[in-house]
């Protein structure tokens, strides 16, 4: 990658799985061979002897936390963590931010009123454009138009200039990570996509006009497909799919998909934003706190995502 990036690196929750995921990340001889690492943890929750610099922040002495337990507590404590990783990256101290799974029940307990931590982050930098969470297993990205939305209120909300904006972010979003010309399907939104307008018109009077207005400002893409096949075209190169990426139109529409291929390998990414942020897509998973049986794989991908676009950031 040439000059090797610095990543701030948040052991998230401590009352859930991210410690021990980030000890064992920080373990692999790689991953120092890959990044200079800023560490934001407690020393109650972390080795003091990992190879990683410990940043000083409010929280390095904070108590050991009881595990499995989502709290105002660790929900401050988190929200110290990152606001500590944001702080590092914007003052050129790290190239991007990576942190271990969070719980957003303990987040608004602590005092987070945002409906994810991705429109938190939003606030935090100042930022008003577009963004949205990236949900990333090895080559193949999604996006959605709509999110943390209840389902009955997502036909209201899919809109032209919301589809095309979606394509966009995704578009820019792979470039950021280094795909100069990247590949993107877009989903239908209704069964067999809507079957010319008899089981609804959102593909023909919305979708299809945003992915020609998307492909008007740049960005270019394929579909509407059907949401029942459109990860089977994107991950069959041989039948001319291939796709680096696919927007869907609500959140289960994809995150359903990408679990199913690799739950502890997906990776989201809070897309849009000024500054790389990555994370395991996995959760705190309370139930094994403690007990050494995370898997790291999650967590390694993340962070190597956030070298990656560090590295296309700085070029």
């Amino acid at each position: 990658m040439g000059t090797r990036p610095t990543v701030a690196l948040f052991a998230g929750d401590p009352a859930g799985v991210g410690p021990e995921i980030v000890a064992k990340l920080l373990a692999e001889p790689e991953t120092t061979r890959t990044a200079d690492v800023l560490l934001i943890a407690s020393r109650a929750s972390m080795d003091a002897r990992a190879q990683a610099t410990l940043v000083e922040w409010k929280g390095l002495e904070a108590p050991a936390f009881p595990l499995g337990v989502a709290g105002p507590d660790n929900g401050r404590f988190m929200l110290d963590g990152l606001s500590t990783g944001v702080d590092l990256v914007r003052s050129g101290k790290a190239d991007a931010l990576c942190f271990a799974p969070l719980n957003k029940g303990a987040l608004r307990a602590g005092g987070m009123n945002h409906p994810d931590e991705m429109h938190w982050f939003a606030e935090v930098l100042g930022w008003t454009g577009p963004c949205v969470e990236f949900n990333v297993l090895e080559d193949l990205w999604t996006s959605r138009i709509t999110s943390h939305v209840p389902l009955k209120d997502v036909a209201s909300l899919l809109n032209i200039e919301g589809v095309a904006d979606g394509i966009g972010l995704l578009y820019q979003g792979l470039q950021a990570a280094g795909k100069h010309s990247p590949r993107l399907a877009v989903c239908g939104f209704n069964p067999h996509n809507g079957d010319n307008g008899n089981f609804g018109r959102e593909e023909i009077d919305v979708i299809a006009p945003g992915v020609k207005r998307a492909a008007e400002r740049g960005w270019p893409a394929a579909g509407p497909f059907p949401a029942d096949t459109i990860f089977v075209r994107a991950l069959n190169k041989d039948a001319g799919g291939g796709y680096d990426g696919i927007v869907t139109m609500y959140h289960d529409q994809g995150q359903i998909a990408m679990k199913l291929m690799g739950f502890e390998r997906g990776v989201t990414v809070q897309g849009g934003l000024p500054i790389p942020i990555t994370t395991p897509a996995h959760g705190t998973a309370y139930d094994i706190a403690g007990k050494g049986k995370a898997n790291v794989g999650a967590m390694r991908n993340a962070f190597l995502l956030a070298c990656r676009m560090s590295a296309a950031r700085n070029t």
